[in-house]
């Protein structure tokens, strides 16, 4: 075992994987180097030069202790997580998700890494790896470089690690000025909860006649166009709201518009579909709009959206658009601990892997910080159980024939022994609590054994 004071981990990038890796490291007496290229200058998809951004949304989805992203957080924080402690000091009203302010969460998760006494930050584009690793005199790399890999670093994993596809496309949603809307044509209510009255969503309800208009809207609006090299491939839980209009007219109204649990209207007439949206910070002042990521051009955006009841005269905050994301074929190319099989001295961490989402994304830094952890201590990686969620994410990206990023979902976990009468009594409900409770079980005797 080696002296933890000794050993140095070269950490590229400060996403949400890359950044919940290294102050794990450096909470554990490991000195680390954090190399960030957004302060030199953002990729396409960035606004500010602070780490961790959130760049899609800022929801990290569900608390519900017996839902999939739920048990997640709850195993991410027994480990003891850095993302997840931010985020819930800068939380927001979303009913049971952890939604945070996207600025004050960035902002401290930046402040905390740049001092830490233990954490160099490093302001350049990596390139080669393995050169780094010489340069700063480190005993391993985690490659945590987010939604977008830089063209030269992309260049060396091409070359050095894999010769396969190596991205899709993302979409972000836009973000609009609450003092631009009006108000009385909307309402404060959860889709999933059941509360008389009031919400941490606002939603704009419409008729037959306002969707059936809004989604042919949004079939036939000018998209952004892809370059002639590109080919958009885009990860099915977060499809453009105009790539839903075009697969079907209903297809939106059973995803983002889905009109469940809401309000009548005045004539006791249940709205057709929803557009609901979800504070930005705390003090409301901006919105984004729920599933309604976009390739449309910002004219048409600008164009589209105003028919949004409501939106008549919306102020934008900022437009959507769409970005690449790269990820590895993680079961032909890394080995269970998340380090290449070529080069065992370099680990991924984060979407790069094969995950999708913020809390997946900073689960996977998370788990791999753990790893370098135990190597560092003469230990062998450690498998974790199937059963739990961080496990179900791991075995998922290092089995899955066809590489295609997943985030958290109970379909990941085994199924579990469900008797007749169960099934009459509870259905899915039940089957999910039940995948829950021993996910929490299984966690908490892996944890003790550690």
């Amino acid at each position: 075992m080696q002296n933890l004071g000794q050993i140095r981990v070269l950490v590229i990038g400060a996403g949400l994987a890359g950044s919940e890796a290294s102050m794990f490291l450096a909470k554990n007496g490991i000195e680390v180097i954090l190399i960030e290229a957004k302060t030199i200058q953002l990729n396409p998809a960035q606004k500010n030069p602070d780490f961790a951004e959130l760049v899609c949304t800022n929801s990290l989805k569900s608390l519900d202790p017996h839902s999939a992203h739920g048990l997640l957080k709850s195993e991410m924080s027994a480990l003891g997580s850095f993302v997840i402690e931010v985020a819930q000091k800068h939380a927001v009203p979303a009913g049971d998700a952890l939604a945070v302010d996207r600025e004050k969460f960035s902002a401290e998760i930046t402040l905390q890494l740049k001092n830490h006494p233990l954490i160099k930050v490093v302001e350049l584009e990596a390139s080669d790896p393995i050169e780094l690793k010489k340069q700063y005199k480190c005993d391993f790399v985690i490659i945590a470089t987010g939604p977008l890999t830089t063209k030269k670093l992309e260049d060396w994993i091409l070359k050095e690690i894999s010769n396969d596809d190596f991205y899709f496309y993302d979409a972000i949603a836009p973000v609009v000025d609450a003092d631009t809307l009006d108000l009385s044509r909307m309402y404060f209510k959860d889709r999933h909860k059941n509360i008389e009255e009031g919400g941490d969503y606002l939603n704009s309800p419409m008729t037959k006649e306002e969707y059936y208009h809004f989604i042919q809207e949004l079939a036939n609006g000018e998209k952004v166009q892809p370059k002639a090299f590109e080919d958009w491939k885009f990860f099915e839980s977060c499809l453009p709201i105009d790539l839903m209009a075009e697969r079907g007219p209903d297809t939106a109204r059973f995803s983002c518009m889905k009109p469940v649990g809401l309000e009548p209207d005045i004539n006791g007439k249940w709205p057709y579909a929803v557009v609901q949206l979800r504070k930005e910070n705390l003090l409301g002042s901006a919105y984004n709009l729920v599933g309604f990521q976009t390739r449309l051009t910002y004219k048409e955006q600008v164009r589209i959206f105003r028919m949004i009841p409501g939106f008549e005269n919306a102020s934008f905050i900022h437009l959507g658009s769409c970005h690449r994301n790269s990820f590895l074929n993680a079961k032909k190319l890394l080995n269970i601990d998340l380090s290449s099989q070529k080069h065992p001295d370099i680990y991924f961490a984060g979407q790069i892997t094969g995950v999708e989402g913020y809390t997946e994304s900073a689960s996977m830094g998370l788990y791999v910080a753990f790893q370098v952890l135990r190597k560092v201590q003469g230990m062998e990686p450690l498998k974790f159980p199937v059963e739990t969620a961080m496990g179900a994410l791991v075995h998922y990206i290092m089995t899955i024939e066809k590489p295609c990023p997943s985030n958290i979902n109970f379909g990941l976990l085994p199924n579990i022994e469900f008797s007749r009468e169960q099934k009459k009594t509870g259905g899915k409900k039940l089957k999910k609590e039940l995948i829950a409770k021993r996910a929490q079980e299984v966690f908490q005797s892996f944890q003790s054994s550690i």
